[in-house]
């Protein structure tokens, strides 16, 4: 079995963008799961067949989660970039005295 994967730690606040130069499965996973897919058992997995890039998937929850891209099967290639996005904390303006307690 020929398949593309990473691992890493996201959670429900990411995003795992995943590109593609063809369609492909693109599956996140879990390390239980992930076992069980390489033994060519029955696994649950978020995501699936795509056939549109870039592919978004968020974890439902906090972990190591992996990220696999696989054919299903089917002869060729495909070319993958895999990126996890994280939310921005928004900056708050916030009034720092100057230091510069002299009134003139």
């Amino acid at each position: 079995m020929n398949f593309l994967q990473t691992d890493l730690w996201a959670g429900p606040q990411d995003e795992v963008q995943v590109d593609l130069d063809a369609q492909a499965n693109v599956l996140l996973l879990d390390d239980p799961n992930f076992s069980l897919y390489q033994q060519g058992r029955s696994f649950t997995y978020y995501g699936g067949w795509t056939t549109r890039s870039p592919v978004r998937l968020s974890p439902p929850h906090q972990g190591r989660w992996n990220v696999v891209i696989d054919l299903g099967g089917r002869a060729g290639r495909v070319k993958a970039s895999i990126r996890l996005l994280r939310p921005v904390i928004a900056a708050r303006n916030i009034d720092v005295p100057s230091g510069n307690d002299d009134e003139t």
